[in-house]
């Protein structure tokens, strides 16, 4: 598939596009690039759209994505995000348009936020290889992360979705075995998963934090006025409402 998804990139190489910065910078990706090429939404990318689902976004990715080289299931969560927001801003408008509850009403009302106002989160600067390297405060072990590519997010979502309805999906766990890449000298799965399954909580809220902070991301929140006067904190999404201009 690496192939046919570098070929894809050169082949439309030009075709109308533009550079996309990525908030990761690159320092994640072994070819270091801190932009790529992304092509305008066309009319036959309607069919994607309107065929929606859980694959949509890889598929718009998938189709858009011009950069040869560059596999859409390896870019992280972060650069995902800032492609997306390419994607609709040049096709629709900076303008998306959220429903909110009144926190002192308890009305909804309706309000825009604008998508080209988006900062940057950047934490530490990982190493050469893209990972983190952390002592855990309660079992004093020394670990090494990654953050999750977009690819490995997906995986991880079919898993816990996969588990019967009434039992507990071990969405944390399963988590924590894909960002942990080492556990003092070992780098064995088997190992790394029986590390996790007796991890002290305190040390995985540690590596959870840890990962929120450090891992590149656009800041999506904003401070919103209810009618009211009341301000409130939210959160723009990815979900339906995100490219609901076309619908």
């Amino acid at each position: 598939m690496e192939n046919n998804v570098e070929e894809y990139g050169q082949m439309n190489f030009t075709l109308p596009h533009d550079v996309v910065t990525l908030p990761s910078a690159g320092m994640f990706y072994k070819n270091k690039k801190d932009a790529i090429k992304v092509g305008y939404l066309t009319a036959s990318d309607e069919n994607i759209l309107l065929a929606g689902g859980q694959d949509m976004t890889l598929n718009l990715l998938r189709a858009k994505v011009f950069e040869p080289g560059m596999r859409p299931e390896e870019l992280l969560e972060g650069d995902v995000e800032a492609i997306l927001i390419f994607l609709r801003n040049t096709a629709f408008g900076p303008e998306m348009e959220l429903t909110l509850k009144d926190p002192k009403t308890d009305r909804e009302f309706k309000t825009n936020v604008r998508l080209d106002e988006m900062n940057i989160r950047r934490g530490q600067k990982p190493a050469e290889d893209g990972t983190f390297t952390v002592t855990l405060p309660t079992s004093q072990t020394t670990v090494k992360l990654k953050p999750l590519n977009y690819g490995e997010t997906m995986d991880l979502s079919r898993q816990i979705q996969s588990y019967p309805q009434g039992r507990v999906a071990p969405r944390r766990t399963l988590r924590l075995q894909k960002e942990i890449q080492r556990v003092g000298e070992t780098t064995d799965k088997g190992e790394i998963a029986k590390f996790v399954e007796t991890m002290p909580i305190a040390d995985s809220k540690f590596i959870s934090k840890f990962m929120n902070d450090n891992e590149p991301r656009l800041d999506m929140s904003r401070v919103i006025i209810a009618p009211s006067g009341e301000k409130l904190t939210v959160n723009v999404g990815f979900g339906v409402e995100f490219f609901r201009p076309f619908f």
